[in-house]
């Protein structure tokens, strides 16, 4: 694990300076933003419509009662929990997990309190930038996490340096990972609420592709607390609508679990935190009761994954990841995850996303200097790899795949 200055910036800006000048050879197929584009469920328009004069009305930070009612039936009868979440002190809802998951790294280091020893905030390595992001706006020191393939594309809870630990203000940490795809057990979950609740911190849990899976739904967090038996303490789930139900414009989530903890950051959040419009919450009460629409919402993730693995296997062997909905490539003996993006784009239109972008470089203690940044002889975890987002259609999907292997072949 390493600890450094961690550039804050968009993948996606860092993608467009890389490709800018390259003339696309084909017709772009873009699979960089993990947007998804299968259809929005029908029942959306027609609840929207019905709670329309509701955009006239503020809503309150805590939201509806039928919202968080919602919310912890779903989360009950998804995860089988023995112990239900309280839907009055359990649930909060978010302006997109995104912004949750950023207020709550605030919250965490606010109820750490002064300190000898500056906060920490761990994050896995690569990482959904916005862990960085929250890390350093809450004045905290984020600490990489190793989670490539030596350590199953998860960080290893065994090797944190209860030194460390000590001084940990909360840790991010996302089943199934983006952008890896690595599905965290119930043993592991309940490893790290241990650490947690001996150390102080807080378990970040980053679900929001909780429902996109192959074979077996992954455990959750609050699954591992419920068979604990003490209780959701130091434990907040995120997830959001976005994935699971084709609506990341939606911009809807929740945040659940520690009662304490969102009790306190529901005061905060009620004069810095956007609220979620009424008519939005109607339609996430709508969204949470029907599974139909997730399932061949999975269906179709499915298809697509089946044919990737039935193209891609020559080149990488095992493509399929068991959760979330992206293919992660090792694609170092082409030259890194930089260059085979250029090419890709430049020969086939395909546009993938560097690896890199998504990571930062480990720091080396005998050669880096931490005044200015400046890693050392570390190396960037994510920069053999590219990711390939799976949201388009299946027969696009299948051309921008086949342009890849007629690339790389």
């Amino acid at each position: 694990m390493t600890s450094r200055p961690i550039p804050i910036a968009s993948p996606f800006q860092r993608l467009a300076a890389l490709l800018s000048g390259v003339t696309p050879g084909l017709p772009p197929i873009d699979l960089t933003i993990g947007e998804p584009r299968h259809p929005v469920p029908d029942f959306v328009a027609p609840t929207l419509a019905g709670s329309i004069a509701d955009f006239g009305r503020y809503p309150p930070i805590k939201g509806t009662a039928a919202f968080r009612q919602a919310v912890a039936d779903w989360l009950t009868r998804r995860y089988g929990l023995a112990t239900p979440v309280d839907p009055e002190a359990g649930v909060l809802p978010l302006n997109g997990s995104r912004e949750g998951l950023f207020f709550a790294a605030l919250q965490a280091v606010r109820r750490r309190g002064a300190g000898t020893d500056r906060p920490a905030i761990l994050l896995p390595n690569p990482f959904y930038q916005v862990y960085a992001a929250a890390a350093e706006a809450a004045g905290a020191e984020a600490v990489l996490l190793p989670a490539g393939p030596e350590t199953g594309f998860l960080p290893d809870l065994a090797a944190l340096d209860p030194a460390l630990l000590a001084r940990t203000a909360a840790v991010f940490y996302a089943s199934p990972a983006n952008p890896q795809g690595a599905v965290a057990s119930l043993a592991t979950w309940r490893e790290l609420i241990g650490l947690a609740r001996t150390h102080g911190f807080y378990v970040f849990a980053d679900e929001c592709y909780s429902e996109i899976w192959r074979g077996a739904p992954p455990a959750g967090v609050l699954e591992a607390a419920d068979a604990i038996g003490d209780g959701f303490g130091k434990v907040v789930s995120f997830n959001s609508l976005s994935k699971r139900s084709n609506l990341p414009g939606l911009r809807c989530g929740f945040a659940a679990g520690d009662a304490d903890f969102l009790a306190e950051w529901a005061v905060f959040r009620n004069v810095a935190a956007p609220q979620v419009p009424l008519p939005v919450q109607a339609v996430a009460v709508a969204a949470f009761a029907d599974e139909a629409h997730v399932a061949e919402n999975r269906r179709l993730y499915d298809l697509k994954f089946a044919g990737a693995q039935a193209r891609l296997a020559p080149l990488f062997g095992s493509v399929t990841p068991p959760g979330g909905f992206f293919l992660w490539l090792d694609v170092s003996r082409w030259g890194g995850g930089e260059a085979v993006t250029r090419r890709l784009f430049a020969e086939a239109g395909v546009k993938v996303l560097p690896g890199g972008t998504l990571a930062a470089e480990t720091f080396d203690p005998e050669t880096g200097d931490p005044e200015t940044g400046d890693p050392g002889a570390g190396r960037n975890p994510g920069a053999d790899y590219i990711r390939i987002a799976m949201v388009e259609a299946p027969d696009r999907t299948d051309e921008a795949l086949a342009r890849l292997t007629g690339v790389l072949t």
